[in-house]
């Protein structure tokens, strides 16, 4: 029998390439349900199915996982009223409208023992899993300081102007561009050296195409291994050539276009890197399909929530907040 998804809320960005993901996959549809009715209609037959109510859902023995797309501000109340249904359920990011509510889903998640994805897709990469094995294996000895970005041209290409405008209102989203796009990078920085403990930043407005709304940002981390970190993310960007830097007392690394290591001497030369492996969505997929997939924790999803929220509070402060 066909995999069945329970489609909840159909209002993010990703939706239209997670749905073409489904059906390339042969995935069936368990029904879709919007608090736009509208859109749940319009939506429901590009997955092959029918607008259904959540509860009709949750009851049906047919339901094999939940996709929650909704405005992040639902994400909670949504997690409520199908978490009871012991289904695996996945939630694009951020988990939560806020650490509150993030902290709210980790409790529900982890009280019924529930399966969960969010899309960190980065971290399947072959050459972030590279990266991590030098890191582990202490290639750099001490890890001084590491960078991180991810940067893409969505404010001035309008990406947020028309159906995904509530990407763009923090009100509905929670964060801006920097929450949006710059819990990515955040999410390797966290795989890579650890938990934060304290951290400081500045938003911007950029081009101010999206009133209310920053448009990039920069951080500055504190690590609990002593490492300090910065992490940019921005929409007013035409090009993002390094994503990741580490500096060590051993040796160096820059990730763009290629993995380039230098040790003590400080030649780089290009590491050879490993195929990538499902993250994100895609591993949520495998999940369903009985394939081995590694999945993002509910509690990892949860750190990461609250430091990007500590560094929001911090940026409207003008001050360093712990996590």
């Amino acid at each position: 029998m066909k995999p069945r998804l329970a489609w909840i809320g159909t209002a993010h960005i990703h939706f239209p390439g997670f749905s073409d993901e489904t059906l390339k996959r042969d995935f069936s549809c368990a029904g879709v349900w919007d608090h736009d009715a509208e859109r749940a209609v319009k939506n429901a037959p590009k997955l092959g199915g029918s607008a259904r109510a959540i509860s009709e859902m949750v009851q049906g023995a047919a339901t094999d996982g939940f996709v929650v797309l909704s405005e992040t501000i639902r994400h909670l109340e949504l997690v409520e009223q199908i978490v009871a249904a012991g289904k695996p359920i996945f939630i694009e990011k951020p988990m939560g409208f806020n650490a509150e509510q993030s902290e709210a889903i980790l409790t529900l998640l982890e009280q019924h023992e529930t399966v969960f994805q969010t899309g960190y897709m980065s971290r399947g990469r072959g050459d972030v899993r590279a990266l991590k094995k030098l890191v582990d294996e202490g290639f750099f000895g001490q890890i001084t300081r590491v960078r991180a970005s991810t940067c893409h041209s969505g404010a001035l290409g309008g990406w947020f102007d028309g159906e995904y405008r509530w990407m763009a209102d923090r009100s509905q989203a929670g964060v801006g561009a920097f929450g949006d796009l710059g819990t990515h990078a955040l999410d390797l920085l966290m795989l890579l050296f650890g938990d934060v403990t304290t951290v400081t930043g500045v938003l911007s407005p950029g081009t101010k195409r999206y009133p209310g709304c920053e448009e990039l940002g920069e951080a500055l981390l504190r690590f609990e291994n002593g490492a300090i970190g910065t992490l940019t993310a921005s929409w007013d960007d035409v090009a993002d050539p390094i994503r990741l830097q580490v500096c060590g007392t051993k040796g160096h690394a820059t990730l763009g276009a290629k993995l380039l290591v230098s040790g003590p001497e400080g030649n780089f030369e290009e590491v050879e890197v490993g195929p990538a492996v499902s993250a994100g969505f895609g591993a949520f997929l495998d999940h369903i399909e009985g394939k081995m997939a590694e999945l993002v924790s509910p509690r990892e999803a949860a750190k990461r929530d609250r430091v990007m929220d500590s560094i929001y509070k911090a940026a409207e402060k003008q001050t360093w907040v712990a996590v």
